[in-house]
């Protein structure tokens, strides 16, 4: 009887065991045919001569070599750098300093924390029509300032090729810089209250409070926030197209765009395969440190 009993609960143990394993299965199959699958097939698409449809034949490195040899390829490497650095800049920013606002116990907490993450419920196309025209001079908020009359004023960054990418950076903080604070906020609510008590009891002023005690404490908050923020940069696509379609010219033009399109509308399958390959090594940079650090303190 005691030799069943353990036969029975050995088998419920490894019943339990293969339940979770299970569960993860679909998901599992989805990453490998669904995500490795395709990566390593546009991967291949770019070693080959691909127009209009694939071929199998090996051209090497000739996709990846005509890639930085176009201009329009090096502009949107620029643009994206530059609206990279203001926008995660920005969001930080803005996002912390609304996430310590609110951590005031202010009045109407609940409706302050869905007005500032309202906007990040909004897709990045209605964003960005939002946006075009609210910058647009003869219509938007220039027009609505000179009728108050200031009839000098002049806010005409969305036609000018030497600001556009400013007006991207505006829209694209306004809407993510919501996220940015629910996430601080809750790095902030789980700080021990016993820290602000020590420190009002020392008369430490709350700026060095936060500059030395609680923004180091908050460090994994803020890298999972730069992963997210910086994910969003490599993928910039819908606001640039809503706004401005990579324009004036191609002064707004970003690597989404460009992949998108020499795929559809150039019909050069394998040079965007190479654009797609080259916005997947950013990505890897960033997630693989990332998930080795959350390996490794998993472990420790």
């Amino acid at each position: 009887m005691q030799a069943k009993s353990r036969g029975t609960t050995s088998k419920s143990r490894l019943h339990l065991k293969l339940i979770p394993h299970a569960a993860l299965l679909p998901m599992s199959l989805t990453v490998v045919f669904g995500y490795l699958a395709t990566v390593l097939w546009t991967l291949k698409i770019s070693l080959s001569s691909s127009r209009t449809l694939p071929v199998d034949n090996f051209v090497g490195l000739t996709q990846y070599e005509r890639l930085f040899d176009n201009e329009r390829w090096l502009l949107s490497l620029n643009n994206l750098a530059l609206y990279g650095v203001l926008f995660i800049i920005a969001c930080v920013v803005i996002g912390f300093l609304l996430a310590v606002f609110i951590d005031q116990n202010v009045t109407g907490e609940g409706v302050l924390r869905t007005i500032f993450l309202y906007p990040y419920a909004m897709s990045f196309v209605a964003t960005g029509l939002v946006w075009q025209w609210m910058l647009t001079p003869g219509i938007g908020i220039q027009q609505g300032i000179r009728q108050l009359g200031f009839k000098d004023f002049q806010f005409d960054w969305i036609i000018d090729q030497d600001m556009v990418i400013y007006t991207v950076v505006i829209a694209t903080v306004w809407q993510a810089s919501g996220l940015v604070m629910a996430m601080l906020l809750a790095g902030l609510r789980g700080i021990d209250e016993d820290i602000w008590k020590a420190a009002r009891m020392d008369g430490i002023p709350a700026w060095r409070v936060y500059l030395s005690i609680i923004i180091p404490m908050l460090a994994p908050s803020f890298a999972t926030v730069f992963l997210l923020l910086a994910t969003a940069v490599v993928k910039l696509f819908d606001a640039v197209e809503a706004m401005t379609q990579g324009g004036p010219g191609t002064a707004s033009e970003v690597p989404a765009k460009f992949i998108m399109d020499h795929l559809f509308g150039r019909a050069n399958l394998a040079l965007a395969s190479a654009g797609a390959i080259m916005m997947l090594l950013p990505v890897l940079a960033l997630l693989i440190p990332y998930a080795y650090a959350r390996a490794r303190k998993g472990k420790s």
